[in-house]
């Protein structure tokens, strides 16, 4: 019987912006990014539930558009503008979405709330005044074990400037 030396995975370079800062990388091409965010640049806030793009925790925004790090690989985001949960104030104050959750206890464990942050900042980046419909479409993409979502659905109306309670 011959033994085989394992061979190590082909490192390709990337390039790319990180909550504002300049980031140069070797991945092996099917590092997911979510791994790259936790386990190269210790961006911990980035949570990975399911790993099939479901729950909606690992949630980034790349160039400004919400996108799932568990589904996409390292090398697919070269020479993008990355923000996770921990660039999304750089200043350190709540933003707008994050004093909404904390006014409206819009988290139990916090496990979905980075993915809810960034989902909702990327919305109201866009479309400041968003539906109701819009809004209950953009958190319908995420999962939350421990709430039933109307907190959650009450801090993503006061950060879009809608009123909080009762029906539209």
């Amino acid at each position: 019987m011959t033994s085989s030396t394992p061979t190590r995975p082909t490192l390709i370079p990337i390039s790319l912006t990180v909550n504002g800062l300049p980031v140069d990388a070797a991945v092996p091409g099917r590092m997911l990014l979510a791994d790259f965010l936790r386990d190269e640049l210790g961006l911990t806030g980035t949570h990975v539930g399911c790993g099939h793009g479901t729950c909606g925790s690992c949630t980034i925004l790349v160039d400004g558009e919400a996108v799932r790090s568990c589904l996409q690989f390292a090398v697919q985001v070269d020479g993008c503008a990355l923000t996770t949960v921990e660039g999304i104030s750089p200043d350190g104050r709540l933003t707008p979405v994050q004093q909404a959750f904390q006014d409206n206890h819009g988290m139990q464990c916090g496990f979905c709330t980075p993915g809810f942050v960034c989902s909702l900042t990327g919305l109201l980046a866009k479309d400041p005044a968003p539906s109701e419909e819009t809004l209950v479409d953009t958190l319908n993409g995420h999962l939350c074990r421990c709430t039933g979502y109307q907190n959650i659905l009450k801090a993503a109306r006061q950060a879009a400037g809608r009123p909080v309670e009762g029906d539209q």
